[in-house]
């Protein structure tokens, strides 16, 4: 029997499950609007801005800890207004406000504490506060009663402090255009090598993330002949393939690993990730032909297919998947040796010998975060041959995922957000086409018609949508990461309407989110006092860099120069930091190798023996299909034949994928004309 809940406050209405989980605090919360901003102007009072996600576990903690406390909520409905918001849906408020707890000096971090003006200027803020006075943070009831009295003792001093703090945040995304250095991809693996790790992989120590959009800028340098890059990429996905940051049991990559060589992870997994290290995986093994890496990539697919759908929308995928099971991290995903033993019998010894688990345990409390450093000692223990092997370990993996399987499951946030599927709809279409499988390619078709169907209106894609609902916000993210998504579903499948698609949302993404002579926005202007704008790579791609290159793939294929403009012009703005931190935004050195590097393959319908054409691996190559005269680039081109363009110039037309594939091989070296 179910208990009813003392206390229900306004995020019962919201759709979203950080809000969600919330909605029983005795804390008078309001979502992120007009209601919210009405009642801090008519009773004068300062904002409490909570940001977090429904994953976090920072944010379950102080969610415990004190929104829960009724002391707490008094304090709060006292002296301020307070305002829940998930990150994920409002990227946009939480950028701003992070950029500006930043500036403060702080690391940042979820979950997010600001405290704002009616008006909406931010004046102070931190992260995680604990109940009583921790580790030099104050506790959050003494924190709450000295903002309340600095608002009424020294008001002017807070709103000086506030508008001058927005002016700081929004002069940062001001940058003057400067041509990219000749020698700027030199440069940037110069500087990456300095912080890569050659011991464990990865760049920096720990806590140590994946960084896929860094891995993918390699992964292209790597396809042209960069030995420097592709030991670095190699060496980074071999040693986190083995590590406990890869789910050895059930597939998929968590956010990042506290140590510096992979092993423990913090166990949150996330669609952004996953759909992006995909492509990496897939990409490098065609290039290196290492199986390994070709399996990581479909164990991560089918992680994602098997436990990412949300049951309102089985085409699409969920957000993300928390560290947390019954209120401990880790729990779902750990084990002792007892109950490797339990699952395993008589393999459990050849097992723990494969994943690096002791009896007493590699983590803490007698835990193991199961590994894969050593399998050829227990395929030399087991005196089996590699087949015989191989499938010994697919039996493991699933006798333990069974037993998993029947453990409490962590939350999965399952809200739809347009650019992390984006994301996972060029993963599916990419890894469909270059492993030759065409169900993959049909999910991606699948997860298209719902992006395109369902969370487009009046030719903006909306970015978020649970149980039915389609919240009204709109990014510049969405419109970039599901255009390139949909182009690489016209290169899987030849079909020109995912095409036309991509063209429709580029259009509307320069409409409404590029401004003539100062570049792109990540959002529509709003309410917030500073529009929104990343200059750099976090987790996912800058909205700007993956605008440029959705711009750089199209523009040739329509014969659009203007869009070729605005990305180099966009490019040029952020030169300086390309060359001084490459780290800080390898997608848009990406773009920027694009532009000094791409090509068009142009390959008429029908395609003949060229079909097989759309496996080649080529990372800087945009694939065109289509009857002649259908687009700008097929003009005048004859079927059955492929044409590799750079720059408008197209060579002779070759007829076979081996006569292409030497094409391909001049454009590697620099020399295609």
């Amino acid at each position: 029997m179910t208990s009813t809940p003392r206390f229900t406050n306004r995020l019962a209405r919201e759709t979203s499950p950080y809000l969600l989980q919330h909605a029983h605090n005795p804390v008078d919360w309001y979502p992120w609007g007009e209601e919210a901003f009405a009642r801090a102007r008519a009773e004068d009072k300062p904002i409490l801005l909570s940001v977090g996600y429904a994953t976090c576990h920072w944010c379950h903690v102080m969610e415990r800890e004190s929104f829960e406390d009724e002391a707490i909520a008094r304090l709060l409905a006292e002296h301020f207004i307070a305002i829940k918001v998930d990150r994920e849906e409002l990227p946009d408020v939480d950028h701003v406000y992070m950029t500006a707890l930043q500036a403060m000096g702080s690391h940042g971090g979820w979950p997010m504490n600001m405290f704002l003006t009616p008006d909406l200027a931010p004046f102070y803020g931190g992260t995680y506060f604990p109940p009583r006075p921790r580790h030099g943070l104050p506790a959050f009831a003494d924190l709450l009663r000295a903002v309340a009295e600095a608002w009424r003792e020294r008001r002017g001093e807070i709103e000086q402090q506030a508008q001058a703090l927005l002016a700081h945040v929004r002069e940062g995304t001001r940058l003057a255009p400067h041509p990219p250095a000749a020698d700027l991809h030199a440069r940037a693996v110069a500087t990456l090598a300095r912080s890569f790790d050659p011991a464990h992989g990865g760049f920096g120590g720990a806590p140590k993330f994946p960084q896929p959009a860094l891995l993918q800028y390699l992964l292209a340098l790597a396809w042209r002949g960069d030995g420097q890059a592709s030991a670095m990429l190699t060496a980074t996905l071999r040693n986190m393939a083995a590590g406990g940051i890869y789910d050895q049991v059930g597939g998929g990559f968590a956010r990042y690993s506290t140590d510096e060589r992979w092993h423990v992870p913090h166990f949150e997994k996330m669609l952004y990730d996953n759909a992006q290290l995909v492509r990496v995986y897939v990409g490098a093994w065609k290039l290196t032909g290492e199986e390994r890496l070709r399996f990581v990539a479909e164990d991560t697919l089918a992680w994602l297919a098997r436990e990412m759908r949300p049951a309102a929308a089985p085409a699409a995928f969920s957000s993300a998947q928390d560290a947390d099971a019954e209120g401990v991290e880790g729990k779902f995903t750990v084990w002792t040796a007892d109950e490797l033993r339990a699952a395993l019998g008589a393999d459990a010894a050849a097992a723990m010998r494969l994943y690096g688990a002791t009896e007493g345990g590699n983590w803490e409390h007698g835990a193991n975060v199961l590994e894969r450093r050593d399998p050829d000692g227990a395929r030399a223990a087991l005196r089996l041959d590699a087949g015989a092997f191989a499938a010994w370990e697919r039996s493991v993996r699933e006798r333990l995922y069974a037993v998993r399987a029947r453990r409490i499951w962590p939350l999965t946030d399952d809200k739809v957000l347009a650019d992390w599927n984006g994301m996972a709809l060029r993963a599916l279409a990419e890894a469909g086409r270059l492993l030759g499988r065409t169900d993959l390619v049909e999910q991606a078709r699948a997860l298209a018609t719902f992006l395109l169907g369902t969370m487009r209106r009046d030719g903006r894609l909306r970015h978020a949508w649970r149980a039915g609902v389609l919240r009204e916000e709109s990014y510049l993210a969405d419109h970039a990461q599901v255009g390139l998504g949909l182009l690489e579903l016209h290169a899987a499948s030849g079909e020109l309407d995912w095409l036309r698609h991509a063209h429709d949302l580029a259009a509307a993404m320069v409409e409404r989110f590029h401004v003539a002579g100062d570049g792109f926005y990540d959002s529509e202007p709003g309410v917030l006092p500073v529009r929104a704008r990343d200059l750099f790579d976090g987790a996912v791609p800058s909205g700007t860099a993956a605008a440029c290159e959705l711009l750089l793939r199209l523009a040739p294929a329509y014969e659009r120069a203007d869009w070729t403009e605005i990305a180099q012009q966009a490019i040029e703005r952020q030169a300086q930091v390309l060359e001084r931190a490459p780290s800080a935004a390898p997608a848009l050195l990406l773009a920027q190798l694009l532009a000094e590097g791409g090509a068009e393959l142009a390959l008429p319908q029908p395609a003949g023996a060229l079909q097989a054409a759309r496996g080649e691996f080529a990372p800087l190559v945009t694939i065109v299909s289509g009857p002649p005269d259908a687009l700008p680039l097929l003009r005048g081109r004859r079927a059955g034949e492929a044409y590799l363009c750079r720059h408008g110039a197209c060579q002779l037309p070759v007829a076979t994928v081996e006569a292409l594939r030497g094409q391909l091989a001049n454009l590697r070296r620099g020399s295609a004309g």
